[in-house]
C-alpha cells in the first residue's frame, strides 16, 4: 500500500489534534478520528 501524500498526512494529523482538543470523551474522539481516516481511505481508493 502506497503512503498518502505529505499534505494529506499533515491534514489528518491536524484534524486528529483538533478533534482531541474539542472532545473530552474518549469514545467520541476515537469515533471522530475513525471517520476522518475512513474519508481519506475512501478518497484514495477513488483515484
Amino acid at each position: 500500500m502506497k503512503k498518502l501524500p505529505r499534505s494529506a498526512r499533515k491534514h489528518i494529523r491536524r484534524e486528529k489534534a483538533r478533534i482531541r482538543r474539542e472532545f473530552s470523551d474518549k469514545n467520541t474522539v476515537e469515533e471522530k478520528i475513525k471517520e476522518v481516516l475512513k474519508k481519506f481511505k475512501k478518497e484514495k481508493n477513488d483515484h
